[in-house]
């Protein structure tokens, strides 16, 4: 009797074993429309009666190297952060700078002023400066910079900030205005030597930048706020024969130049001025993009294209929010809710309207982020870090979403449920990480994956249906069965030692 008992633990513990060697081991964090918010979930059923799909990880299929995720410095998140609280100021930049918190690791900030700036300002103030001996960024000392250092001080892996000018100073161009008008020819020169003069001027501060985008929308934004225009060979000229020598002369040839930077649509004719030959390609490293073409459109041909234009350089999305929108304040469920209209709901032609429906706010960050990883994209940042309960300070007015909204009036802060989605991806795909293959059998579920340097794997599923779903999860022979809820975005982290 003693022998048999024996026998049947030591099956039992056998049977035990093996299952569990033959089970991923997993950590599950869920931001769901139900109400968690990055949660971690350690329970897993499954149901006889409901469908099960696979999801098989291929880490022999590599991809684009990631550069990183995060945010943007502009003048009116740092006006707001310095009118809270010292204790909700440090909660919310440790919030996104903090290991603990999103830990982002790539951002931009805006070199003089944009439409989320207080007012109008340039750091070439003086006309007709041609050798820019009054250039300053004293605009910046109050706000703007306090807030890039205090991120630094926070963020222990540190984080990359590239610098996006909107305009010129008005005296550079063909309309003498902050709105719309070209960079004068005669000025080309004087415009590469302030970039290289911005590089220097943060270096003093302790900030290094880590590189550009040529100009913000070249295209315009319809002669609202600060813009300047380029075609895409003029922006390959002054590329090509002004800022890149200049740079390269100042010793800063190794600050990262990313041309275009505005919606994906246009992609093609700029990469193709871009990347011509081998002349017009020397100084570009990469490609900048943003979403507003569309609420929901990828525009992965667009994206495919781009990348096999210049397969070894950057293609980043510097720029996206929900626009024209005024922030719901404290209320998650809206933001899973189809109510959100953007720029085009009102203002785009008529055979283009289609492309701006109302549109989920997190389902537009989640399949955006994830369709973008699966196209190439090796960089996403979103725009304003911190704005009010109006979608501001904005001088023109030009009211948009952020992750976090504050009432400075009253001290208080509102992480939307646009922040969770941010963190499910920068705070667990690191930069340098490698997009892998990933095979899923239910064409509802949204998936991206990617293994970071530490060899652990990020998987990122969006489950945009109403209903909750079931998978089970495999690499390498073990696997794990796993349940996401209905509207619900989760990253599951694989350990691989």
């Amino acid at each position: 009797m003693k022998s048999k008992t024996y026998c049947i633990i030591c099956v039992l513990t056998l049977i035990m074993s093996c299952s569990k060697d033959n089970q991923l081991q997993v950590s599950v964090y869920e931001t769901s429309e139900s109400g968690n918010s990055l949660t971690e979930i350690t329970q897993f059923s499954k149901a006889e009666d409901s469908l099960t799909a696979t999801v098989s990880i291929d880490t022999s299929k590599k991809f684009q190297k990631i550069t990183g995720f995060g945010g943007a410095f502009t003048e009116s998140s740092a006006y707001l952060l310095n009118k809270l609280s010292k204790k909700n100021r440090e909660e919310i930049l440790k919030a996104y700078f903090s290991k603990e918190g999103a830990n982002y690791s790539l951002t931009r900030t805006h070199m003089n002023s944009c439409d989320f700036s207080l007012s109008q300002y340039s750091y070439s103030p003086v006309v007709d400066d041609m050798d820019l001996e009054h250039f300053t960024i004293k605009d910046d000392m109050d706000d703007l910079i306090p807030m890039i250092k205090d991120a630094m001080s926070v963020s222990e892996d540190g984080f990359k900030i590239f610098a996006s000018p909107w305009t010129a100073a008005p005296w550079m161009k063909d309309n003498n205005e902050w709105v719309g008008g070209k960079l004068l020819p005669k000025y080309y020169d004087t415009w590469a030597l302030f970039f290289s003069k911005y590089v220097d001027a943060y270096k003093e501060q302790d900030i290094d930048i880590w590189g550009f985008t040529v100009e913000n929308e070249p295209h315009g934004n319809g002669n609202n706020w600060e813009s300047m225009h380029y075609t895409p060979d003029e922006m390959t000229n002054f590329v090509m024969n002004h800022l890149g020598p200049k740079l390269e002369a100042d010793g800063h040839g190794d600050k990262i130049i990313l041309g275009y930077d505005q919606n994906r649509a246009g992609l093609k004719e700029w990469v193709d001025s871009m990347y011509k030959n081998e002349e017009t390609s020397k100084y570009f490293d990469g490609t900048a993009i943003h979403w507003y073409e569309s609420t929901y459109k990828i525009y992965s041909e667009d994206l495919q294209y781009a990348h096999n234009k210049a397969p070894n350089k950057y293609l980043i999305e510097t720029e996206g929010c929900i626009d024209s929108q005024v922030p719901v304040w404290k209320d998650d469920a809206w933001y899973w809710k189809k109510e959100a209209t953007d720029w085009g709901w009102d203002w785009a032609s008529e055979e283009e309207k289609y492309l701006h429906p109302k549109y989920a706010p997190v389902n537009r960050y989640a399949r955006d982020i994830i369709g973008c990883l699966n196209n190439w994209v090796d960089g996403w940042v979103d725009w304003n870090m911190v704005l009010d309960k109006q979608g501001g300070p904005n001088w023109f007015k030009n009211w948009c979403v952020a992750p976090i909204i504050v009432d400075p009036d009253n001290d208080e802060v509102y992480y939307t449920p646009l922040y969770y989605v941010m963190a499910h991806f920068s705070k667990y795909i690191r930069p340098g990480a490698e997009v892998i293959g990933v095979e899923n059998s239910d064409e509802e579920l949204q998936i991206t994956a990617a293994q970071n340097p530490d060899g652990t794997i990020a998987v990122v599923v969006f489950n945009e249906g109403k209903e909750p779903k079931n998978f089970d999860i495999s690499l390498n022979g073990k696997s794990k069965h796993i349940n996401i809820s209905a509207q619900a975005l989760q990253t599951i982290m694989i350990a691989t030692n």
